[in-house]
């Protein structure tokens, strides 16, 4: 697989905060263009018709972005040296999505390497000798 399918499609190894904002918000935007243009081609926007087209790529685009969306936080989980089991906390009401903002948006990673692999921001790593 390309970097970009490991990245996006891969629950293994470790991402840095920025890889993690800024493929989330990318793949966000992108869906909701795709989303946005199927709604416009098949009618589905409309609050009186509901076109089945429209509905089937929707659910294609929302499982997509939730595959992707529970691989980048499993990696940054990883990053905090913490299990991937850890996308869960989302799940609990009111604290858990603000646990995740904060412990896989705002809080570094791990030093150097850890459990999950060698340190995205390459700390750690052995040195070349010249």
């Amino acid at each position: 697989m390309s970097n970009w399918q490991t990245m996006l499609f891969s629950a293994q190894g470790r991402i840095r905060r920025s890889e993690y904002w800024l493929w989330g918000i990318g793949v966000g935007v992108i869906l909701a263009i795709v989303v946005m243009a199927a709604a416009m081609l098949t009618g589905g926007g409309d609050s009186h018709h509901f076109s089945p087209v429209f509905g089937i790529i929707y659910l294609v685009a929302m499982v997509v972005g939730a595959w992707i969306s529970i691989n980048l936080q499993i990696k940054r989980w990883h990053d905090r040296d913490k299990s991937g089991w850890w996308v869960f906390i989302g799940l609990v009401p009111l604290i858990g999505g603000l646990w995740v903002l904060v412990e896989c948006g705002f809080l570094d990673g791990t030093q150097g390497p850890n459990k999950f692999g060698p340190s995205p921001k390459g700390i750690g790593a052995p040195q070349a000798v010249f």
